[in-house]
């Protein structure tokens, strides 16, 4: 039987200080009985002699102190999860919000879960398909990886996680592949276009959508990313799937962090955030990889919107230490109505050479990659250049190079939104952009590809060296 208190001394907005309480518990799960019968949970926040420092998740709005009972439940906040959860939307704290029926679950777990231990992780080794060409042809994403997104106020950030959620897979029909999405903090009419997105499409039939409205307690946005990545473990290491979890906004998230540590009234760090910022968010980032001896993996992909497109922000600067690159969005690409706007240079996957090749992609792209990446680069500074002195004082071959920056946006990183491409389309754009370069710029892939998959695209006239200065 558990233990009732009377004994609310004080609430200040979603806060309830409680009493001459015992054996309270950090994170402990809370229920407070309202005179009504009505029952709302929390959370302890703080726990000292005697008293325990609870938010609740729905807030405190009638809330009697005299009246009101809470019991401490003895157990932290955990989800029931089910193979029936694939097709279903739930809330921030993992109720259904699709009108379906409760879920049954098979067993309950804690969502702040359990640490891999680092001897147990497999090394991420194998390619996951999203069928957007600056992904899979220059940041390959691994399985097993966690790769995020820094993006701006107001950029498609959330349209290119709704494609890649819907466009992911694992090449080879024997893999079971899902989905895990977590939104936190986002607006009605983005919760609209999420599931609306994931139903018309059918992908919704293997995913499962966590999703947090901004106008939802601060608490239950922390739980959020925990309720997907409870449920991705579930499935990878229980059921043997292969799961992508995408999580945004992470700066909702973190700034929901920070409104609780104001409100614990603790010691702020950089910027407002609380020192252990970086710790809480490696709890979250963390959680993704594979283990040996298990079929299942969970790859992540967390987006995060830079306040004044700034990654030296805390929030972008902490992830890139944890995670294993990032792909940028550019708001100038943005502007210049390329879809989905990713910056290719500073855009980055630590484990892309793990993850392509022969056997994997396909032999050709790494040195496609690399030299891809290198004449557009080389383009960029022509246009920079163009910019001081004028196109015409540019050489024959840097306006090549000029051109083909433009043309590598335009065909290779733009792409529509329901435009699927295989990683076989991805690599054959690439040489077919590359065949306008004379054979001498290109330094960066050897003899044999070139041989072998550019004599296609290449005219007979251009595979002449041209001269500089002309």
């Amino acid at each position: 039987m558990l233990k009732e208190y009377l004994t609310i001394k004080d609430i200040i907005g979603p806060l309830v200080l409680v009493e001459e309480v015992e054996g309270a518990r950090y994170e402990e799960l809370v229920e407070l009985e309202l005179a009504n019968g009505e029952t709302r949970q929390g959370k302890v926040l703080v726990v000292e002699t005697g008293r325990a420092l609870v938010q609740l998740f729905e807030g405190s709005t009638g809330v009697d102190v005299s009246r009101s009972r809470v019991r401490f439940l003895g157990r932290g906040i955990e989800l029931g999860v089910s193979p029936d959860m694939l097709g279903r939307i739930f809330d921030g704290l993992g109720r259904p919000q699709d009108e379906g029926p409760r879920i049954l679950p098979e067993k309950r777990v804690d969502i702040n879960g359990s640490p891999i231990n680092p001897y147990a992780r497999n090394y991420p080794s194998e390619f996951i398909q999203t069928g957007v060409s600056s992904i899979d042809g220059l940041n390959t994403l691994v399985r097993g990886q966690k790769l995020p997104i820094f993006s701006g106020s107001g950029l498609p950030h959330n349209r290119l996680a709704a494609q890649i959620a819907r466009q992911a897979k694992v090449l080879g029909v024997e893999e079971e592949f899902a989905v895990v999405f977590g939104a936190m903090g986002i607006t009605f009419e983005e919760a609209n276009y999420f599931t609306d997105e994931f139903r018309r499409t059918g992908a919704l039939a293997r995913a499962v959508l966590f999703l947090n409205l901004a106008n939802d307690p601060a608490i239950e946005r922390i739980a959020t990313p925990r309720m997907a990545l409870t449920t991705a473990e579930y499935l990878a290491f229980d059921l043997g799937m292969h799961v992508l979890v995408i999580l945004t906004d992470m700066t909702n998230y973190c700034e929901a962090l920070r409104e609780i540590s104001a409100a614990r009234k603790e010691i702020p760090g950089r910027r407002g955030f609380p020192g252990y910022l970086y710790t809480d968010l490696a709890t979250i980032y963390e959680r993704a990889g594979r283990i040996k001896d298990k079929k299942g993996s969970i790859t992540q992909i967390p987006v995060l919107t830079m306040p004044d497109d700034d990654k030296t922000h805390p929030i972008p600067d902490l992830t890139g230490y944890i995670t294993e690159g990032q792909i940028v969005l550019n708001r100038q690409l943005h502007k210049k109505g390329i879809q989905p706007p990713v910056d290719v240079l500073p855009s980055l996957s630590r484990l892309k050479d793990k993850g392509i090749g022969e056997g994997k992609t396909r032999e050709d792209q790494a040195d496609l990659f690399n030299q891809l990446f290198a004449a557009y680069a080389r383009g960029k500074e022509a246009q920079e250049l163009a910019v001081i002195l004028g196109e015409t004082a540019l050489s024959e071959i840097d306006r090549l190079y000029y051109n083909f920056a433009d043309t590598f946006e335009q065909r290779y990183v733009s792409q529509g939104e329901d435009e699927d491409r295989s990683i076989e389309q991805t690599l054959e754009l690439g040489w077919e952009l590359l065949a306008v370069l004379p054979t001498s710029e290109l330094k960066r892939v050897r003899q044999v590809w070139l041989d072998k998959y550019l004599s296609k695209y290449r005219k007979e006239d251009s595979a002449t060296p041209q001269k500089d200065g002309i």
